[in-house]
């Protein structure tokens, strides 16, 4: 007869960390893992759960044991992917092993799905990253948080932010002030992940000793990076010629992540995005990391994942045409 698992914690503080405020991470695997969890004393224990159902609940457990007992809080989100993680020991190790540390930092950054945890450690192992996928998974704001955990632990000697600019409705020429000023709107985004993750003292300081540069992808003809962490964004938006460009500014020491959503292309329809060209050419070279994220990675407002299926599943329909339009066309024939 089966008895089932129990998880049985040391002790009240273990037991609040590892459930959660209340009980929100637990919760979390409830949802996830479509169980009951039974709490007495200090046993937790299944309910609804088949063998390998169980072996999931047992291996998320440990691993949440595990990380509190080195100091980590996990929130519910970062249970929740966990558990999607739990199919196979591999995947729990890469949510695990992918959490990421800043110096000065308001919080560690732990990844919401296993895509996301496989992306941060591809960036770590790779030279060359290419990051593809819908707004709101993560693409730059995971960049940058490995970024800033290498440059201020010294890992590396510093990181270089840019992106094309494209105007995608309105044009620079009707933007107020001198270029600084035009280009400033484009190259927010990225101060705007920073701001979430350290101190703006903290950037400032980083930027007034030149360990962090963001500039136009314009800017970058010429220059040549030794022992820099370089984030090329909005990288649909270059052209081949672009591209090439920015590869080859790598040096010694150097490495690069290179982010994406194709589905957003604001490119002239007859100039091919440099992003997809390179994918295509690039994807079978050593030292370089292809990363697709979806629309389940979507970790901003959840609403966004609706508003990308939406005109996903718009795009795949034959488009409505109202029937006056079309007996008006028929007149006109």
């Amino acid at each position: 007869m089966h008895d089932g698992v129990t998880i049985i914690l040391d002790n009240r503080d273990l037991a609040q960390s590892v459930c959660g405020s209340n009980d929100a991470n637990l919760k979390a695997i409830e949802k996830s893992l479509a169980c009951r969890v039974t709490v007495r004393g200090n046993e937790l224990r299944p309910v609804g759960l088949d063998e390998k159902g169980e072996g999931k609940f047992k291996q998320v457990m440990d691993n949440l044991i595990d990380l509190v007992h080195n100091g980590e809080i996990p929130s519910p989100d970062y249970v929740r992917a966990l558990a999607g993680a739990a199919e196979t020991e591999a995947g729990a190790g890469n949510m695990k092993d992918s959490i990421i540390s800043i110096p000065h930092a308001f919080s560690k950054v732990f990844p919401r799905s296993n895509n996301q945890a496989l992306y941060i450690n591809a960036i770590r192992s790779c030279d060359v990253n290419f990051s593809v996928g819908p707004a709101g998974t993560g693409k730059t704001f995971l960049a940058i948080a490995v970024a800033l955990s290498m440059v201020l632990s010294k890992k590396i000697r510093k990181l270089v932010l840019t992106r094309p600019v494209v105007e995608s409705g309105e044009s620079l020429g009707f933007l107020p002030g001198d270029l600084e000023q035009k280009i400033n709107p484009y190259l927010r985004p990225l101060h705007d992940a920073m701001e979430s993750l350290i101190p703006y003292e903290t950037i400032a300081r980083l930027e007034e000793n030149r360990l962090i540069e963001i500039a136009p992808l314009a800017y970058m003809r010429g220059r040549s990076f030794n022992d820099a962490f370089i984030i090329l964004d909005e990288a649909q938006n270059t052209t081949k010629e672009q591209m090439k460009m920015f590869l080859t500014r790598l040096g010694n020491g150097s490495r690069a992540v290179i982010t994406g959503d194709i589905t957003q292309i604001d490119l002239p329809k007859h100039i091919e995005s440099g992003l997809l060209h390179a994918i295509s050419i690039l994807s079978s070279i050593d030292g370089i990391k292809i990363t697709k994220l979806y629309t389940e990675d979507v970790v901003r407002n959840p609403l966004i994942k609706k508003i990308i299926q939406a005109y996903d599943d718009a795009q795949a329909e034959p488009a409505f045409i109202p029937v006056s339009a079309k007996s008006e066309g028929k007149r006109g024939v």
